[in-house]
């Protein structure tokens, strides 16, 4: 029930995002049953292809000392779990991998960009020297998050370089499960 209530907290991120014109992603990072970090997309309002939502609660972890105690700052996110609505991209996988994120939990796979197994698994399946892997689980409030993708990606995105005429589009409700491996 406790993923159910983070991954809420999250949604609700994703719908500021969604707010501000924003690809609605959102995420809270979680240690000892409290957020200590929570953020969303930023990368249109600061025009910075980097600034991912667990890139923004990253940020604000490292910046407060009394998130990072000393005892952890080779793996400063060790006794911590992320919830994002959206499976983390490569590069979001690979930081949160890097600082030693303990577990992810997130909605909806990402088709194109995935770096939790959908398109690489950064997390688990790719060795690494030093840092340890870790667990990443998808599915929870999957449909939440599918559709909150679909209703920003029906709309005209001005922020785009090129925006594209959307006014054609319409938004699909029906949501398909989530393809399983015969593997």
């Amino acid at each position: 029930m406790d993923h159910i209530r983070w991954m809420q907290e999250a949604m609700s991120m994703a719908e500021e995002a969604l707010a501000a014109s924003e690809v609605p992603v959102g995420c809270v990072f979680v240690r000892g049953d409290k957020i200590v970090a929570k953020a969303r997309n930023r990368t249109n309002e600061l025009r910075n292809a980097t600034r991912h939502a667990e890139l923004e609660a990253i940020d604000a972890i490292l910046a407060n000392s009394e998130l990072t105690p000393e005892s952890t700052t080779s793996y400063p996110l060790s006794k911590t779990v992320l919830y994002v609505t959206v499976e983390p991209c490569i590069m979001c996988a690979s930081a949160l991998r890097q600082l030693g994120i303990k577990e992810v939990f997130y909605g909806c796979e990402n088709d194109k960009f995935g770096g939790c197994g959908s398109v690489l698994g950064v997390n688990e399946s790719l060795p690494h020297p030093k840092h340890p892997s870790y667990k990443a689980t998808g599915g929870y409030c999957r449909e939440e998050a599918i559709m909150i993708l679909r209703r920003f990606y029906v709309t005209e995105n001005t922020n785009a370089p090129v925006p594209r005429q959307k006014s054609t589009r319409v938004l699909k409700t029906e949501i398909l499960p989530k393809a399983t491996s015969n593997t």
